[in-house]
This record gives C-alpha cells, structure tokens and sequence, in this order.
C-alpha cells in the first residue's frame, strides 16, 4: 500500500495538470485580427472578445472604433481613432488601407477619411477625436487630426487639455 501511494499521487497530479491545460485551451482566444476581407467592408467586433491592436485594451464598444484593412485583406480594430492613427504611420501600405470608423452622430460605419472628428470627445483612450459622418463647428478632418495625434495634440496633452477644456 505505502508502495502505492507515490503512485497514486503522481497520477492525481498529472490528471489536475491536463484539466487545467485543457480548459486553457478551449477559451476563447481575444480577436486581434482577421485575414480574408477581400471586400474591404467594415467586419462585426465581438465586443469584449476583440483586442485593440495599438493599446491591446478589449473593445467594448462601437463608439469610435476603427477597422483598418490592408491591401491583402488584413483586418486590424482600434478603440480609439488616436489608436489606429499611432499604429498606422509606419506601415509602408497606410496610403493604400481603407479605413472605417464608427461615427458618434450617425452609428454607422463610413469611411474615416471622409468623416468630421471633434477635438474634445470622450473617447476609449482619451485622445479627444470622436468620428461624426456630419460636419460641426469645432470638427478637424482626418488629415488634420492624424497631425494633431502625432504632434501630441490631444487631450492627453495636459497642455492642450487646459487650452481647449480649460481643466
């Protein structure tokens, strides 16, 4: 008997090791990207299930979200526009990816180069680019607010804060 009681714990040990790895291996790895969208149309986000490509935070919602898609089909999702626009600026292809935003006003996905973003919205990161299909008073166009995200003109600034938010 005492002859089988290493035996019999080895055993034990082993069986606990392969549930633990298996249960590991059947969850639900986070979305960080997704090939084959040879359409070049905006692609459902599993909210909570999808992964930021520039911040890793998870995407909880569609409010300002960014899908990039790359010349080959490649999709990447952003949070936050201030997001997509770190992460795509040295991509040899950035000129040629169609990217999609989700717009504040309207909720829908339309073309981020065509969209209005204010200066000072709540946004999953805090950058303060918040996509609108309509044209407002304080809204910048993408151009200009790529330039602003690069300069470091946006509501993490705390110098840019204070000038547009006055805190």
């Amino acid at each position: 008997m005492k002859k089988l009681m290493p035996i019999v714990a080895t055993l034990l040990f082993v069986v606990v090791v392969a549930v633990i790895f298996v249960s590991l291996a059947q969850k639900e790895q986070p979305v960080t990207i997704v090939k084959g969208n040879t359409a070049f149309k905006p692609l459902p986000i599993k909210l909570g299930a999808t992964n930021d490509t520039q911040c890793k935070m998870l995407i909880k919602t569609e409010r300002n979200a960014v899908e990039v898609i790359a010349p080959d089909g490649r999709t990447w999702f952003f949070d936050d526009p201030g997001c997509m626009t770190l992460w795509l600026q040295d991509k040899a292809w950035k000129d040629k990816a169609k990217i999609w935003v989700h717009t504040l006003d309207t909720k829908r996905w339309i073309d981020a180069h065509k969209a209005w973003y204010g200066v000072k919205d709540a946004t999953a990161m805090h950058y303060g680019f918040g996509a609108r299909e309509k044209r407002c008073k304080e809204c910048i166009d993408f151009h200009e607010m790529q330039l602003r995200m690069l300069r470091g003109e946006n509501l993490t600034n705390p110098k840019i804060r204070k000038k547009l938010l006055g805190v």
